[in-house]
Parts: C-alpha cells; sequence; structure tokens
C-alpha cells in the first residue's frame, strides 16, 4: 500500500507512447550524432536533441510534483538518471552526449509499464478509442517526419555547391512547406539524395494529410449526426407512447361494454324468475 501511495500519478497510455517514441527518437539521435556528417548537420541534431531535453525536463519536473513522496520517485524509480538524461549540453562540451545514455532508464521504465496487464489495457484503450489514437499517431509520425527528413536533405545537400538548402532552419522549412503540399519552390533540392528525401517527404505529407483530413471529416459529421440521432429517437419513443396509448383505450372500451353487458344480463335476470 506503501508503494502505491509513494507511486506518481498514473499517466495515459498515448503519454506513454509518447515518452517511449521520443526517448528511441532521442538515442537513435544520439548514435547518429557519432557519424562524420557536415557541421550544418550536426547542428541541427544538437537543436533537436535540446528541443527533446526540454520536453523531458517538463516531463521530470512535472513527475516529480505530482508523486507524493518525492524521494522514492528520485531514489528508487532512479528520476534522478531522468534528470541526467535530461540535461541541455548546448554545446558546451563534445561529452554531454554521454549523459542521454541516461535515457535507458526512462526507456526501461517506460517499456514496463506498457507490459503484462497493462498491455491488455492498452490494446482495449486502443479499440475503444480508435480516433484518437489515429489524431495522436498522425501527430506523433509528422514530428518524426520531419526531424528524419530535414536531417537527411541537409546532409545530402550540403555536399554540393549548387545547393539552395544550406543551414538547419533551411531544411526545417523545406521540409515543413513539403509535407504541407504547399510547396513555394523559395527551396529545393539539387543532390539526388535530397531529391530522394524529398519524394518520401511527399508521399509521407499525402498520407499524413489524408489522414487528417478523414478525421476532421469524421469529426464534423459525428457531431453533427449526434443531434439528428437524438431527434430519431425521441420520435421513435414518442410514436410508441402513441400506439400503447391507443391500445390501451381500446382495452378500456371493450372493459366498458363488457361491464355494459353485463348490467344489463344481471337487470334481467330478477324479471325472468
Amino acid at each position: 500500500m506503501a508503494q502505491e501511495t509513494a507511486s506518481p500519478r498514473k499517466r495515459s497510455n498515448s503519454y506513454n507512447i509518447f515518452i517511449l517514441v521520443l526517448t528511441v527518437l532521442s538515442l537513435a539521435i544520439m548514435v547518429v550524432m557519432l557519424l562524420p556528417l557536415s557541421q550544418a548537420t550536426l547542428d541541427l541534431l544538437r537543436f533537436y536533441d535540446n528541443l527533446v531535453c526540454i520536453i523531458f525536463l517538463i516531463d521530470f519536473f512535472y513527475t516529480l510534483y505530482t508523486t507524493p513522496k518525492k524521494s522514492d520517485y528520485f531514489i528508487k524509480e532512479r528520476g534522478w538518471l531522468d534528470l541526467l538524461g535530461s540535461i541541455p549540453s548546448l554545446g558546451i562540451t563534445q561529452y554531454g552526449g554521454l549523459l542521454r545514455l541516461a535515457r535507458l532508464s526512462r526507456l526501461a521504465r517506460i517499456a514496463r509499464l506498457l507490459k503484462g496487464e497493462n498491455k491488455k489495457d492498452l490494446v482495449k484503450d486502443v479499440l475503444q478509442n480508435r480516433s484518437q489514437y489515429a489524431a495522436f499517431l498522425t501527430v506523433l509520425l509528422t514530428i518524426i517526419v520531419l526531424a528524419v527528413s530535414s536531417v537527411l536533405v541537409l546532409q545530402f545537400e550540403s555536399v554540393s555547391p549548387d545547393a539552395k538548402i544550406l543551414t538547419g532552419q533551411d531544411a526545417f522549412w523545406y521540409s515543413m512547406v513539403t509535407i504541407t503540399t504547399v510547396g513555394y519552390g523559395d527551396y529545393y533540392p539539387v543532390t539526388s539524395g535530397g531529391r530522394l528525401t524529398a519524394i518520401f517527404i511527399m508521399v509521407a505529407g499525402m498520407g499524413i494529410i489524408g489522414v487528417l483530413a478523414s478525421l476532421m471529416s469524421s469529426l464534423l459529421l459525428g457531431g453533427g449526426s449526434a443531434p439528428v440521432e437524438e431527434e430519431a429517437t425521441v420520435a421513435t419513443s414518442a410514436g410508441n407512447a402513441e400506439q400503447e396509448l391507443i391500445a390501451l383505450n381500446q382495452k378500456m372500451t371493450r372493459i366498458e361494454n363488457e361491464l355494459a353487458a353485463l348490467h344489463t344480463l344481471l337487470a334481467k335476470t330478477p324479471g325472468d324468475d
């Protein structure tokens, strides 16, 4: 009972999935940063890494705040590892990335939460709230596509002297414009790798926009059809009540006729005697 009191407030399954995927993405960024990449690509990766650190810091302090017994979370639940893995490096030292290994503790804890009986609850929750999870996973997929595509296109374009995409800001803007199928044309890839990445962004963008349009359509139609269904239910109930009233009146009429006949019969009986 003491352990339940000391545990943090239970998070939703969607939030646990979000933190799990974000942790995996951050570890992948840490591994990719060890590769021989251009300086512009490394700067963009550090930007994404620091952005993830900010999200993890918010998650750490919120978890610490909602935990009744802070020491149990910080020590027994290894919250101190969550804090170490959430400290932004800010490019001060090249060894700051080693702190990211502490995120393995967060990964193991969340993976443990989604196993066993919680796995059955997760499947049940997904089946009952399919539309909500579809919207959530679409947003999560959008974040992953933007991060991966902007890094790839910047790395491919940075080796070409004729490149138009030269900075991380340019790569992110290009990926955002392409995934939304807007296509201003102010930035475009000139290398084969960059163009293949552009095809990937376009295909992913069409799928994401299609899913979002479908979700919006179902949301609007679902919200508009509710009053219609309610009115139909009320009309059906009123019709049934009217039919029952008519049937009741018919029964009352038959009873009155039978009573009148019985009264007439009783009235004639003494005269016959």
